[in-house]
């Protein structure tokens, strides 16, 4: 049964773990949950907030409105010769959910290993990483429109998925509640290894021919060795994009800095490393106050202990004027700031 809370600590809600409350706080379970939760004078007039796993956010002040914690579970999938589409519930963890492609040999997601966050976050930021994107397995999204409270099927073309990018962030932001994803995945792997340190990792075991479980066990070394858990020491990963740029802009950063780290796009421009140019600049492993980046990688910015959303935030702001300075880039910021 449906319950709305006040006063709420949102301190486990949010993997910085920083505490503040929200005035009104409602779990979901299901759709029938949310025409519930609709049917409220709540919903309808106060200010809303959708919280999967909390790990791409960060707190500043309170929440004065009603925050919707999606918990929707449920992995289902449906078989057609070599294809499989894949429907999961918008609470499910995604980690959960690769783990249980990777078991069943559905293959397309093994990349994305220990990513933080749930499914139904996943389209919303066009997650990535080594080479893999959200938007290559994507088949449709179910959604949950906040004003009517219609049901709608969302394509992949209705989607416009851009480098951590989609509609969901941009002309339909804060419109749509994505209650469950289908992903459009393989029996037949098409293994990548090719990104990042994959194939190192995989030399390392003495790895020839990697199957789908052997990448996700790969990739998810790689993470643990980079990143810090958020259970012990708060953070929400990567805390910047990494920005890409026009080759002119290159070109004249790159005589200046010849060892720059960066990668070619397949649209003609380049993509430069956010952590490389934080380290560059000196932050890695910085401490200040209660807040600062971690020591394995400058790009996650980390909660000490006691840090507020605002001493986090100050110190992404000064991070990103030392890379302006030093490298005429500004970075932006990958994590969404209430």
């Amino acid at each position: 049964m449906l319950q709305i809370q006040e006063n709420i600590s949102l301190k486990p809600y949010n993997s910085f773990g920083i505490d503040v409350k929200a005035s009104h706080f409602a779990e979901i379970f299901s759709e029938d949950d949310l025409k519930t939760l609709f049917a409220t004078d709540l919903f309808k007039t106060q200010k809303l907030l959708i919280l999967g796993g909390g790990s791409n956010i960060l707190f500043t002040r309170d929440y004065n409105g009603l925050v919707v914690k999606l918990s929707i579970k449920g992995i289902e999938a449906q078989i057609n010769g070599d294809e499989v589409l894949v429907k999961a519930g918008a609470g499910e963890v995604w980690n959960d959910f690769v783990n249980y492609c990777v078991d069943n040999n559905y293959a397309g997601v093994e990349n994305l290993s220990l990513i933080p966050g749930t499914v139904g976050a996943s389209p919303v930021q066009n997650i990535g990483a080594y080479g893999i994107e959200l938007k290559d397995v994507f088949e449709s999204c179910t959604a949950f429109k906040i004003d009517t409270g219609e049901i709608k099927i969302f394509n992949y073309h209705d989607c416009h998925f851009d480098y951590r990018e989609s509609i969901f962030k941009s002309e339909l932001k804060g419109q749509y509640i994505i209650t469950s994803v289908t992903f459009r995945l393989s029996t037949i792997p098409s293994i990548n290894t090719s990104y990042g340190a994959i194939e190192a990792e995989l030399r390392l075991r003495g790895i020839i021919e990697p199957n789908i479980a052997d990448v996700s066990a790969a990739v998810a070394h790689i993470r643990t060795s980079k990143l810090p858990d958020p259970s012990t020491i708060g953070n929400a990963g990567s805390f910047f994009k990494n920005p890409i740029i026009e080759k002119y802009e290159f070109a004249d950063i790159v005589a200046k800095h010849p060892d720059i780290v960066h990668f070619s796009t397949t649209d003609g421009k380049i993509k430069l490393a956010a952590g490389w140019l934080i380290e560059q600049c000196g932050w890695k492993g910085k401490i200040v106050g209660q807040t600062g980046t971690w020591k394995n990688q400058a790009l996650v910015l980390v909660n000490h202990g006691a840090a507020t959303g605002l001493e986090v935030y100050d110190l992404s702001a000064q991070i990103i004027d030392s890379v302006k300075s030093t490298f005429e880039v500004t970075l932006e910021r990958e994590v969404n700031i209430l």
